[in-house]
């Protein structure tokens, strides 16, 4: 009897554990809706057997878009994406978090961009992070793989104590707070993910612009991930779920910070801590920290 009951138990736990994990995977399939997200521009929805993938289209007319409709107050947020193969010299990917429209002083945003490059150049990640209206903090990195061969999985972590960019699984950056510094924590965030013509910045600060030729630009997006506390009003502590600490106590161990540090020697390109020109009168606080 004894032996049928452990019997029983062993089939029911694997039973929860198959509908766990099938309910895991029909929200990774569904994850694109007309409920969560708003649209703008030329968007195409395919399923290529694991879930949903929405191609981003960029042509002469119009570039392409899509935003939540829920805005956040701290989360992980991740996503998969497949960039543009070839030469995408001009191109602006992107996948982030703002607060809203402008660049005004009530403005916050969280960055993770995908500048074009010309056939045989490396793709540049720009990581940024505005307070305020004040951007300007960026760390730019050369992609140590083809983002255009295969999907890769890019990760922005936002908690109290710092903000973290991460490439499949490795650490790249940490942003850390300080008391005295700016540091985004009252706007509640959107998440953006969209694809443009930044010919006059992209890739070699405006040299190479777009080659239409090469048109339409398209980049993937799958596995869309917001494990995220919700805004309950002005003065009132976020709504969050169960295990929300796993992300918002998050901060990188040691090993994760060695990662931080190989990206920063490998493969950073700029550095706005290492740019005097841009700085005459000194660097920002948090450069003589961290």
């Amino acid at each position: 009897m004894a032996r049928r009951s452990s019997d029983l138990l062993a089939s029911l736990l694997a039973v929860a554990v198959l509908v766990a994990l099938l309910g895991t995977a029909s929200a990774q399939q569904q994850w694109f809706d007309e409920k969560t997200f708003t649209t703008e521009g030329n968007i195409r929805v395919d399923n290529d057997g694991s879930g949903q993938v929405a191609s981003l289209l960029l042509d002469r007319q119009s570039g392409a878009g899509f935003f939540s409709k829920q805005k956040y107050l701290y989360g992980e947020f991740s996503i998969q994406m497949k960039l543009i193969p070839g030469n995408s010299a001009g191109t602006v990917t992107s996948f982030y978090l703002t607060s809203g429209p402008g660049n005004g002083t009530n403005h916050d945003e969280i960055d993770m961009e995908f500048m074009g490059n010309s056939t045989g150049d490396p793709v540049v990640l720009n990581t940024n992070v505005w307070v305020s209206g004040d951007g300007k903090k960026e760390h730019q990195f050369n992609l140590w793989f083809d983002p255009a061969a295969d999907f890769h999985t890019y990760t922005i972590i936002w908690n109290p104590k710092n903000i973290i960019f991460k490439v499949d699984d490795l650490f790249i950056r940490s942003f850390k707070r300080y008391s005295d510094l700016p540091y985004p924590t009252v706007r509640p965030m959107e998440v953006h993910a969209t694809l443009w013509d930044g010919s006059w910045w992209a890739t070699r600060k405006g040299e190479v612009p777009i080659d239409w030729s090469h048109g339409p630009f398209v980049v993937s997006y799958k596995g869309y991930n917001a494990d995220a506390c919700a805004p309950m009003g002005e003065g009132k502590p976020p709504s969050c779920a169960a295990g929300s600490e796993r992300w918002m106590d998050r901060v990188p161990s040691a090993a994760e910070m060695e990662t931080v540090a190989w990206a920063k020697k490998s493969y950073m390109s700029y550095n706005y801590c290492e740019d005097g020109w841009r700085f005459p009168q000194g660097f920002p606080g948090e450069c003589g920290r961290n």
